[in-house]
């Protein structure tokens, strides 16, 4: 006797939005937290600053990736392109910030850190350059990956052979490694 299963299994695409629309739930439901703590425009900034806090100084594309990926696969846009726009976002909502909002920076945890990180060159801007690196690498490694998972270069495997991706995974595994140095050697706690 075969068992039918009925059950369909939904389009990547739909999972993707599925996904995307519960990380909205719970971006909305920080802000929402952060507004009763404080107030509307404190919770808005302090969630602005806190997702800028995770674009820049984190070496992976966390922030942006939330972004990122589904709009590789909604739209094709290419990862690189929407996390050059993500970075350029969270720079500009911190330079507005510091110029006219910089009390809301005391809000959360993260956000002092994040002022921390910004207001102290060196050597804090260290942890935005090699999140940088560290993220724009990523990306790099997960648009060709998606592009071979898509069929869309059906040669990769035989024209790189690797040896590109082996370049750009040991370099990242310095990147990381120099960021958690660099974190430790300045006393910031890296448990969250």
């Amino acid at each position: 006797m075969k068992v039918s299963n009925d059950k369909k299994e939904p389009h990547p695409k739909q999972q993707v939005l599925r996904k995307f629309i519960l990380l909205c739930v719970l971006l909305l439901g920080y802000f929402s937290y952060l507004s009763y703590q404080y107030n509307f425009v404190t919770g808005g900034i302090a969630s602005a600053l806190t997702w800028t806090f995770f674009v820049l100084c984190t070496p992976i594309a966390d922030a942006g990736f939330l972004l990122d990926f589904p709009l590789r696969l909604l739209f094709g846009i290419r990862m690189l392109i929407s996390e050059i726009v993500v970075w350029v976002l969270a720079i500009a909502i911190n330079i507005i910030s510091l110029l006219y909002f910089a009390e809301y920076y005391q809000t959360t945890e993260l956000t002092k850190l994040l002022h921390a990180i910004l207001t102290i060159p060196f050597p804090y801007w260290g942890v935005i350059f090699l999140s940088g690196a560290g993220t724009f690498l990523s990306i790099q490694f997960a648009d060709e990956l998606m592009d071979v998972l898509h069929h869309r270069d059906r040669n990769f495997f035989h024209r790189h052979s690797f040896k590109h991706e082996i370049v750009i995974l040991v370099f990242f595994i310095f990147i990381l490694y120099g960021y958690y140095k660099l974190v430790a050697s300045l006393g910031i706690e890296t448990s969250f």
